[in-house]
């Protein structure tokens, strides 16, 4: 895990059409204005595709931003483990055991893995997909459901205007800045993104920024 003594490596920056989506988003939405003053620049997180930006997806199910970098570190540690094949020739227990995933997710990466190598799901199609079919085919697949497949498009995609409504930080900026009593559930935050279109994965990215900021996490990594 990152400390504060010791900080994470720099992210890139956002690319130009990025740094466009942000200051339109600020324009339109009051929220977004003073983001980048309070927290500094917004980090440009990226994933790799195909399997390994996947797994790590997995290995932030359910658990801190955190507890999710300390867990993949362990897990891409493991020979192998970040391609489908070597994943799959893993022992169950070791990933668990050394790599600290449940056994939960360990069967869901095994089952990613699997439909990888057995092509019921075709990675090398997912450009060419919109966001909805994307999102469909890789939710055909036990244990990736629609926030793992957003997640994964957002970071590991870039793609423009992808907003993972269930995620619970997300939740939690879009309260504190319109000063909400209560988190907005997932219907509640689809309404309200929909007004961000068509830079909603800009709009995350910049929630997951302030959110970070606000509560002095250690990292700078936002799922």
């Amino acid at each position: 895990m990152y400390s504060h003594l010791s900080p994470p490596p720099p992210f890139p920056h956002p690319p130009d059409w990025a740094r466009g989506a942000v200051a339109e988003l600020a324009a339109r939405d009051v929220i977004f204005a003073g983001i980048e003053d309070r927290a500094g620049p917004l980090p440009w997180t990226l994933r790799e595709p195909g399997f390994p930006g996947l797994l790590r997806a997995i290995c932030a199910q359910l658990v801190s931003n955190e507890a999710a970098l300390a867990i993949w570190r362990r897990v891409s540690a493991l020979p192998g483990a970040t391609t489908p094949a070597g994943f799959l020739a893993l022992a169950p227990e070791r990933v668990g055991i050394e790599g600290g995933l449940t056994r939960q997710k360990v069967r869901h990466a095994r089952a990613l893995a699997e439909a990888i190598l057995d092509g019921s799901l075709p990675l090398e199609r997912l450009p060419a997909m919109t966001d909805a079919e994307a999102v469909a085919a890789l939710c055909r697949i036990k244990g990736i459901g629609r926030w793992t497949a957003e997640v994964h498009l957002l970071f590991s995609h870039q793609r423009p205007d992808v907003f993972p409504v269930g995620d619970l930080a997300l939740q939690a900026a879009a309260a504190h800045l319109r000063g909400l009593p209560a988190r907005p559930d997932a219907r509640a935050m689809e309404a309200m993104a929909a007004a961000w279109a068509p830079w909603r994965s800009i709009a995350a990215r910049l929630l997951w920024h302030h959110w970070l900021h606000h509560t002095k996490r250690a990292t700078l990594d936002p799922a």
